[in-house]
């Protein structure tokens, strides 16, 4: 039954802000916008991104609220980081990194990287990775590098 996602919504303080930000991500305004509401394609003519502007915007971030993860292929993934900073937008760096740049989760079959918008919600950009069944056990988060030495000593062997 269900087959994808249509929609997701983001509080924002200012529209005027918001909508800017979320183009230069690539999404697209969507030519609806009410008073204290905009939409934005994620894809066109299959979901979108509301942002809301209002007082929801100081609700404290949590990971069940105020974060969306945005699909992305794991090529582009590699070169995300510098994607963002060309565009003044700081990855977040998570403990025990040096770097926010992209993690890889080998037990989950994914790789991404965080960051947030104006607001600070919680942003992502996230790739289905393929795991070879020796790498499947790995817990811990990985660099891209880590993981592409990983998959390199694998095949070697």
């Amino acid at each position: 039954m269900i087959r994808g996602l249509y929609e997701t919504h983001l509080p924002v303080r200012s529209l005027a802000v918001s909508i800017p930000f979320y183009e230069r991500l690539g999404l697209t305004f969507a030519r609806w916008q009410g008073e204290h509401t905009a939409f934005l394609w994620i894809e066109k003519g299959k979901s979108w991104l509301g942002l809301w502007e209002g007082e929801q915007v100081n609700t404290p971030y949590h990971a069940s609220l105020r974060h969306i993860a945005f699909t992305t292929t794991y090529e582009d993934l590699r070169h995300a980081a510098v994607w963002l900073r060309s565009m003044q937008i700081e990855p977040v760096i998570f403990p025990g990194q040096a770097t926010g740049d992209p993690v890889v989760r080998p037990n989950q079959g994914n790789a991404s990287i965080y960051f947030d918008d104006p607001d600070g919600n919680s942003l992502e950009l996230m790739a289905n990775i393929d795991v070879p069944a020796a790498l499947r056990e790995i817990t811990t988060l990985l660099t891209i590098e880590e993981w592409e030495e990983q998959l390199r000593t694998v095949q070697q062997s």
